[in-house]
């Protein structure tokens, strides 16, 4: 079977007491513990280039096209500059972080600006993202590091200062001081994690917001929005909520006529660049009609409680679902399709804690979020990956444990579900529903969607073990695994070896030489099979399919020799033999 995509479906349930472990699989993975172990690392390679006396040079993302682009070369020549090139004094922050100091340049990444600019207004966040203690002056030694929340736990990303510069000036997110850095930076180290800055082209708020801080996002179409949306965005600022909106550059600005004794429910906005405000009644605060009526998006990101660190008595609870859709298994597309439908991933929710509503007394609900994430498309870019079209239903189920099956949902309606199936990386929806049990099927629109890069992962291991499983119980002992960890070892010092240009692929052409080096001796045929087998349209060899490939002959070579008896470079097989042997190999 073949690895489809990875998901991870993130219920949040509204309660109104900071909360104990609840129930499932949860994350509160940023603790003082985890936090001291990532600075420890940054800080140790930063002390060896300090003493060293060298400037740091990523070897990851270095400063050349690969880094820039995977689809057209830029129409500017680059020229990657250290701040200390590019100007005197320069600094890392000065004054504090403010929106100001975020400037969009030629990249069309204004959606992870916009939550760069929300991210400012809170400084316990900012710093956690942007680790404050860095500088161009102390200990400096061209490295920095930013930390991200990514699909479960907080990431440090490493970089070196080198910026992309044309005639001297930065090309890409600058501050509107020439001498302060951060943002640069930030929005280098975000490229990084999503493996060049040609990925942020495009993209939404949220997004960026959930990567800077964990939370669980949503928006509201205004010409959808529900009655309580006031109440909705009271209650989110209260618990410390992220928020942003968007303009239809099409609309036109109406204005509210009020009286004397009219009361007007306000609110404050402002541009994140700081440039063009709003020119309506009441300046830099709106009435919430004129909101409504002008603005076509609001995007809420809800902070969890390991986001807050802090004793606020509104909260959620939340668990985080992680799984995968495999094909011809457990990727069987939306209830238009009954026959495939029930095999999808399946995740229990019971809600029991009512809301606290002093309006509606009588209100019995309990207010849950529910929200489908698809990993790792941004970063695949450049592999030809697109977003999947994706979305969930939530059935009411009671007391049963097992895999719901086909009939289940043929005789059951479903309790709730997403608006309408849609190609983002999140797809999230508030829903309030009655305390009880509850199951969700996240799927994608169709069955079968394919993802190559996890299917190739999952193939890698698959033929990793295959290689040391001796025993043939499918899994590896300890000093199977100590022997196939010696391999890849020596296999990746050859393929570093090959890889010159540090793009993480190696020509075709090199591998003749690469294979020799790991003490294998084969023909003209075979390397041309290699090649067929494992190149890319370009003739490229990425590590994955390396691995592989040396998985592959070390395997079949070590199968030989077991059954050449004799040692006369010989065997004989029966056909089931034959099978066992190629089927597994």
């Amino acid at each position: 079977m073949a690895l489809v995509e990875e998901t991870s479906v993130k219920v949040a349930l509204e309660t109104e007491a900071s909360p104990d472990v609840p129930e499932g699989k949860t994350d509160y993975p940023f603790t003082a513990s985890n936090n001291a172990k990532r600075l420890k690392n940054f800080l140790e390679l930063r002390d060896k280039y300090v003493h060293k006396k060298v400037l740091f040079e990523d070897p990851l993302f270095p400063p050349n096209d690969s880094s820039l682009w995977y689809s057209s070369k830029f129409p500017i020549e680059f020229e990657w500059k250290r701040p200390t090139e590019i100007c005197d004094n320069p600094q890392f922050i000065i004054d504090g972080a403010s929106r100001t100091d975020i400037c969009q340049g030629e990249l069309g990444d204004c959606w992870l600006l916009a939550a760069i600019a929300c991210l400012t207004l809170n400084d316990k966040l900012l710093y956690r993202v942007i680790p404050s203690d860095q500088s161009f002056t102390e200990n400096y030694a061209g490295i920095f590091h930013f930390q991200f929340w990514r699909y479960g736990e907080w990431v440090d990303v490493v970089v070196d200062d080198r910026i992309p510069t044309s005639n001297n000036q930065l090309v890409f997110t600058k501050s509107f001081r020439k001498n302060e850095f951060w943002s640069a930076l930030l929005e280098k180290a975000y490229a990084k994690l999503h493996g060049s800055y040609e990925a942020l082209k495009g993209g939404n708020t949220l997004e960026a917001m959930e990567d800077f801080t964990g939370g669980v996002t949503e928006f509201f179409e205004m010409s959808e929005a529900p009655k309580e949306l006031y109440k909705i965005m009271k209650k989110a600022l209260e618990r410390g909520s992220l928020m942003g909106c968007s303009i239809d550059v099409s609309q036109s600005c109406d204005k509210l006529k009020v009286t004397k004794d009219t009361k007007i429910r306000l609110v404050q906005m402002r541009n994140p660049w700081g440039m063009v405000l709003w020119k309506g009644p009441w300046n830099a605060k709106i009435s919430f009609e004129d909101f409504k009526k002008n603005f076509t998006k609001l995007e809420i990101c809800n902070l969890t409680p390991d986001t807050l660190l802090d004793d606020r008595s509104h909260s959620w609870t939340v668990a985080v679902n992680e799984g995968r859709w495999v094909r011809g298994s457990s990727a069987g597309g939306c209830r238009n399709f009954p026959d495939t439908f029930w095999t999808n991933p399946q995740y229990r929710m019971r809600l029991y804690e009512e809301d606290d509503d002093p309006d509606d007394p009588e209100h019995v609900a309990c207010t849950v979020m529910v929200a489908l994430m698809q990993k790792g498309r941004r970063k695949d870019r450049s592999k030809g990956a697109k977003l999947y079209t994706i979305g969930f239903t939530i059935y009411e189920m009671i007391g049963s444990q097992q895999h719901l099956q086909k009939d289940f949902f043929l005789y059951n309606a479903s309790k709730a579900k997403c608006k309408s199936y849609i190609n983002l990386r999140e797809v999230s929806e508030r829903f309030c529903l009655p305390p009880g049990e509850y199951v969700i099927i996240p799927s994608t629109f169709d069955p079968h969607e394919e993802g190559d890069r996890g299917r190739e992962g999952l193939e890698s291991c698959r033929s990793m073990i295959a290689l040391m499983d001796t025993d043939g119980t499918g899994k590896l002992n300890l000093q199977e695994f100590k022997h196939l960890w010696s391999k890849i070892k020596a296999w990746q010092l050859i393929f570093k070896k090959y890889d010159k240009d540090k793009s993480s692929t190696i020509s075709s052409f090199e591998m003749r030489n690469a294979v020799n080096d790991a003490g294998f001796r084969l023909n003209n045929q075979l390397y041309d099979i290699i090649t067929m087998r494992y190149a890319d349209e370009h003739l490229n060899i990425d590590f994955d399919s390396f691995i592989c490939c040396f998985v592959r002959l070390e395997g079949m070579f070590r199968t030989f020799h077991a059954f050449d008896k004799n040692g006369d470079g010989t065997i004989k097989l029966n056909v089931l033999e034959w099978l066992q042997l190629t089927m597994y190999a």
